[in-house]
Order: C-alpha cells, then structure tokens, then sequence
C-alpha cells in the first residue's frame, strides 16, 4: 500500500523542502499551487492503465517549481539533480530508501528539469523531443497536472498574480510596446493552447472543462473594454 512508511517520511521532507523554498516565491507560485499540482498528478497517475510509479510522481511533482527559472540563478536551474542530491542522499541515511541507486532520483530530476511549458516549446522547436519525453508517464502526470492549474479559475487568478508582481500589464490597447508581455496576450500565447499539449486521458478531460473558463473570460473582455 502506497505510501509505505518509509516513503512517507521522505515525502513529508520533500514537502518542507518545497514550504521552505516557496515561502519567498509570490502567490502564483506558491505552496498552495504545489499541493493542487501534487493532487491532481497523483490523481491522474491512478487512473492510468499502466501503474507508475507514485513516489517519483509525487516527489517531482513537490519539487517541480522549487527551482522555477523565474525565481532562482541560472547556475541553480542548471543542474536540479546536483542541487537536490543532499535531499536524495537523506532518504538513504534517514529512511532506508536509496532513491540514487534505484535511478528514482535522476528521473525526478528529469521531471523538474522537463515540467515546464517553455522547456516543450524549446525542445520540440530544435527537434530535442525524445522518446523518453513521450513515453514517460510519470512526466506525463506531473506535467499534466501542473498545465491544468494554469487554466481554470486558478490559472485566470495565477495569471493576473503574476502580471501584477511582475509589474507586467493586465492589458493594452493593440498598438501599445507592452501587449506582448501583457495577462490577456498571455492568454492568447499560451493559456488557449495548454489543452491540446495534456497527454493523459484524465488531464484531457479535466482540461476541457478549465478550457472553457479561460475562454469564458475571453469572450467577456470585449464587453468589458466597450
């Protein structure tokens, strides 16, 4: 029965890991983010007909935003495996579980390091998609789970958050230098296409429901400006 107590421990670790580190990250990218993106991956990853493994996919999916390149150093971002060995080597020495010889720890870190929405775009564009990017489902789930909270209702009030921390404008008239880095123009270049990029069925039809909001408050935004 998953999680043993074992794993347990080093998942309540991972998790006060992530509070500690996220606590200085705004509330776009926050601990509350994490735990919804650490619910919905395990939920999809139990409706999955091929099990995966459950203890990758919830410790990437606490992980995945610890070193989000919008709020650490490029050295830091570089190399997630390096920077979480001492986390991995921990689960060894404290709860018995060797997540580096078992290979669990390098494809934690592959999920962290291939989560993100942009890091798709660029490798797809330079044809650096590989077989293990289509094929690894517990990837699968965590990216899965981290696009569907960038829509919905959340990902309307993520997105507004953001803008408003980053000092990036809500919205613009057409001709203005700032529409391309404005919330609505967001919207437009990556909130409307997140539900064709889900890759499990249960994303996809979680996804097709929080398309609908986004394009919702969409379809308002004339009425609104007029």
């Amino acid at each position: 029965m998953y999680p043993s107590s074992q794993e347990k421990a080093v998942i309540d670790a991972a998790e006060q890991l992530m509070i500690e580190t996220m606590s200085r990250y705004d509330p776009s990218h926050d601990a509350f983010h994490v735990q919804r993106v650490r619910q919905t991956a395990l939920a999809i990853a139990k409706s999955l007909p091929i099990p995966p493994d459950l203890l990758t996919i919830e410790l990437a999916a606490l992980l995945h935003d610890v070193l989000d390149k919008k709020y650490v150093s490029p050295e830091q971002a570089a190399d997630s495996y390096s920077f979480f060995l001492p986390f991995f080597e921990r689960a060894k020495e404290e709860h018995g579980i060797d997540l580096v010889q078992d290979g669990r720890a390098r494809q934690i870190a592959l999920i962290v390091d291939n989560v993100s929405w942009s890091t798709e775009k660029k490798l797809r564009e330079a044809a650096r998609w590989t077989k293990w990017h289509e094929e690894c489902l517990e990837l699968h789930c965590v990216q899965d789970a981290d696009r569907l909270d960038a829509i919905g209702a959340f990902g309307v009030l993520r997105c507004a958050a953001y803008s408003a921390i980053t000092n990036h404008a809500l919205h613009t008239p057409e001709d203005n230098p700032q529409q391309a880095s404005s919330a609505i123009q967001h919207f437009y270049d990556k909130l409307l296409h997140i539900k064709v990029r889900l890759k499990t069925e249960a994303g996809k039809k979680l996804g097709e429901k929080r398309h609908q909001v986004v394009s919702y408050h969409l379809h308002l935004w004339p009425n609104i400006l007029h």
